[in-house]
């Protein structure tokens, strides 16, 4: 599974490329704009009175296993650079903002200099403000030339949700420049006869990665004046880009770069995070630039109180009599009810589209047998909803109109709401930038705030709750970010040649990777070499070949059966664990059952029914060691990273109960195997080393299933990952190994870099899913430690104290880590 619709044989000509890590860390900070009043107080009790009450009741404050107050802190001012427009001056003024924070000021200076800046500051810092400042007083300056259209300036959000929203901010902002300042979003939901406009006459185009990379660049000649006149571009929450998503941007970006040289702009990048420690050379990477770095944050911050919240054990037995803990999803259900009843504004964040859905749901429920009004007072808001349901769930929110929302990470970045009391986190999002991202929604208008992480029963969660120190004595995990990887690069090379003929200069501007692909894609008949360079000599669209997001096709369409109505999308990728036969979808507070999954034609039938369970796709995997590059004894095993072939088959599902997560039974399903050409890293034990384990034939599968499952649980604290992103299989006896061999593969073709991150910190990794394992209460196993959600053999066979004496023999010879590798310059 290459680059879609890509020849077989262009696959394999490839091969498989290591990836380069880059560390990440996020500043605890909270907000408010600078100079705006903060909202009266009145009758709102303090983060720590919100979290009282929560706690009050029967077992409940048991639950709270760790609170962490981060104290106020002031702010320091500053003046805006004398080139910022007096105009522009004015308008921030006429918003409530008299004066910029510090880093406000110093990042505009930078951009008024020339020179591409990254504002790494804390959530709600005022970073839309730093890049602001300088894009509109250059808009400015660009409406008053006599001849042209002016300069124009173009804004990337990862979320369609945060570019409609920032356009809002934008206008407003801008309303007293009159005409000056023409803001318009561009992206899929932007109506056809909307668009031929904001070619023409926009100066503020506020889009995404994709549609940069499939409707503006191969479209470019009906962009040329905006491409020729285009000063800045704006990235924000540029830490969202990484892993093989962050990888296809750079080269979106690189795309970008050479058009714009074409036209003769040569524009200046302004990127904003709140969640990085060494932002410059991740920007540098994403850009292919030299850029600044702008992170001392001058602005305030409120108090947050951060409570870890651990559901208590239930009296019912899950999978192989294991104990059951109440599920974080019914846990975060009654988190918000009891927020709504106390008139406290709050969001929680749920992994999952089902979960928001499903907390909805039952808050509505309990709230209606309290006062028949407050349900209307709460909704669920994720990806796959229509436009107009998104736009109006966001009125809603900004409104006070809803006081709680059950939110996936479509809320997460940057949206503006302000007037939040509390954040309450429905197990851990995968990275620590995702946490401090989330918990930084609460608070945003100065005020303090309430963080609750509920932790989910599985090895990760179960681990962070009791160890707080993993989560805020820590920095953000290493982003994985390489431009280079072949299976990025080289559709990005025919989307380029199909822009303009790719010539030797560009060679360059692509990286080094760029001579060695390109006979590959003439072999493959898909560039074309001629006197002028690289040509695209297919009737196709390049553009169509890389998947940015890694979907791995068209999504599939969720149709009502009996009416036609779209209910939604379901990214390709998920489809076969998401919308099988028999699985229970959620829309909008309704329950479906699929009826049908149609691969073909990429639509799935359902139908509205009211089931007491939901369903959980269960799948088997293989694997094949393709090459290795790079092993290391661990006394008589070792520890390998290389390239690998996995095959994949969802195989069956199971019916849960939905507040006890109770089995009810299985259902087999028949859908076709998927493969996938990724990287992996692995390691074996030899006959002695099991035997000065004691483990024998009867326990060595469970033993080694066992720290297969708790190992991928516990990698997201080594990596930018979630355990979504990767992958295991553990074999007794591998065929390619011929010992007893744990795989742990990135979920991702040509890899992401997950694997090799944990390479690099096997030791450490690995000591701490052996402490989880071992210091979890449960006799032979539980969700907590070594079972897994996602397991294809319903956790079957798991040998918990095996798995413990097992890594306690493979850790014994580990040696001092590798020495990471360094971050090539670009």
């Amino acid at each position: 599974m290459a680059f879609n619709h890509l020849p077989a044989a262009m696959h394999d000509a490839l091969g498989p490329l290591s990836v380069t890590p880059v560390t990440h860390s996020v500043p605890m900070a909270k907000n408010h704009r600078p100079g705006r009043p903060a909202e009266s107080r009145g009758s709102r009790p303090s983060p720590a009175m919100i979290l009282d009450r929560l706690a009050t009741g029967a077992g409940r404050a048991a639950r709270i296993t760790h609170t962490e107050h981060l104290p106020p802190r002031s702010g320091t001012h500053a003046i805006w650079p004398d080139r910022v427009r007096p105009e522009v001056i004015s308008a921030i003024e006429k918003a409530g903002i008299d004066h910029p924070w510090a880093h406000q000021a110093a990042a505009a200076e930078h951009a008024l200099d020339g020179e591409s800046v990254v504002i790494a500051t804390g959530t709600a810092s005022g970073k839309s403000l730093a890049y602001l400042a300088p894009v509109l007083s250059t808009l400015l300056d660009g409406s008053e030339a006599p001849n042209g259209r002016g300069a124009t300036a173009l804004y990337l959000a990862p979320t369609k949700a945060l570019a409609a929203d920032q356009r809002r901010s934008v206008k407003a902002l801008a309303a007293p420049l009159g005409n000056a300042v023409r803001p318009a979003v561009y992206d899929g939901d932007t109506p056809v006869e909307e668009r031929e406009w904001v070619r023409q006459y926009a100066n503020y185009v506020l889009t995404n990665p994709d549609m940069l990379h499939r409707g503006i660049l191969p479209s470019h000649p009906r962009w040329s004046s905006f491409l020729r006149a285009l000063r800045f571009v704006v990235i924000d929450e540029c830490h969202t880009y990484r892993g093989v998503f962050g990888s296809h941007v750079a080269q979106v970006l690189r795309r970008l770069r050479r058009l714009c040289a074409r036209y003769g702009a040569d524009p200046v990048f302004l990127l904003a995070s709140a969640t990085a420690a060494d932002p410059a050379v991740a920007a540098g990477r994403l850009t292919g630039l030299p850029v600044v770095e702008v992170s001392d944050d001058a602005s305030p911050r409120g108090e947050l109180v951060f409570a870890l919240w651990e559901p208590p054990l239930t009296d019912l037995h899950g999978e192989k009599g294991a104990p059951v803990r109440r599920t974080a999803t019914a846990e975060t259900a009654d988190l918000l009810t009891d927020l709504t009843l106390q008139g406290v504004r709050s969001v929680a964040f749920v992994r999952s589209r089902r979960g928001a859905e499903l907390i909805s749901v039952i808050a509505k429920e309990r709230l209606a047998e309290v006062d028949r009004s407050l349900p209307k007072r709460v909704a669920a808001y994720r990806g796959g909803y229509l436009p107009e349901e998104r736009r109006a769930l966001e009125r809603a929110l900004h409104s006070g109109e809803l006081l709680g929302l059950a939110a996936t990470t479509a809320l997460e970045l940057g949206i503006d709401v302000s007037g939040l009391d509390s954040v309450v986190i429905c197990g851990y999002p995968g990275t620590r930038a995702s946490l401090w991202q989330q918990a930084g929604r609460a608070g945003r208008s100065g005020e303090g705030a309430l963080a609750v992480l509920v932790a989910r029963d599985d090895p990760l969660d179960t681990y962070l709750v009791h160890h707080p120190e993993a989560l805020f004595r820590q920095p953000v995990e290493s982003t994985v970010l390489d431009p280079d990887n072949p299976y990025v690069l080289a559709p990005h090379l025919c989307a380029a040649a199909a822009e303009l003929p790719l010539t030797e200069a560009d060679i360059a501007l692509f990286g080094p990777a760029v001579p060695e692909l390109l006979p590959q894609l003439e072999a493959a008949k898909l560039l074309r070499r001629r006197a002028s360079g690289w040509h695209w000599t297919r009737r196709e669209r390049a553009a169509d070949l890389a998947d940015i997001r890694g979907g791995g096709g068209r999504p599939v369409q969720i149709v009502e059966e009996g009416t036609g109505r779209l209910l939604g999308t379901v990214d390709a990728a998920a489809a076969h664990t998401a919308v099988h036969e028999g699985a229970v979808h959620l829309h909008q507070g309704r329950t479906h059952l699929v009826r049908k999954l149609d691969l073909e034609d990429s639509v799935a039938l359902v139908e509205q029914a009211e089931p007491p369970y939901s369903t959980v796709a269960r799948d088997t995997t293989a694997i094949t060691v393709l090459e290795t590059d790079t092993e290391i004894p661990w006394g008589q095993g070792r520890l390998c990273y290389g390239s690998v072939e996995v095959t994949n088959q969802v195989v069956s599902f199971l019916r849960r109960k939905l507040i006890t997560g109770e089995v009810l039974g299985e259902t087999k399903l028949d859908l076709p195997p998927r493969t996938l050409r990724t990287r992996a890293v692995w390691w074996t034990v030899t006959e002695d080393q099991l035997d000065a384990a004691r483990i024998n034939p009867e326990i060595l599968g469970g033993a080694l299933h066992a720290a297969e499952h708790a190992s991928i649980g516990l990698l997201p604290l080594f990596a930018t990952c979630d355990r979504w992103d990767i992958g295991g299989v553990s074999v007794p006896l591998h065929p390619d190994t011929l010992l007893p061999t744990v795989f742990v593969y990135d979920g991702h073709p040509g890899g992401a870099g997950f694997a090799e991150r944990a390479f690099h910190t096997a030791r450490a990794w690995l000591t701490a899913t052996r402490e989880a394992i071992a210091s979890c209460e449960c006799e032979a196993g539980c969700p907590s430690c070594i079972q897994s959600p996602k397991c294809g053999n319903g956790n079957e066979p798991l040998h918990k104290r095996g798995a413990v004496r097992l890594l306690t023999e493979l850790l014994r010879a580990a040696p001092v880590e590798p020495d990471e590798p360094t971050t090539p310059e670009h």
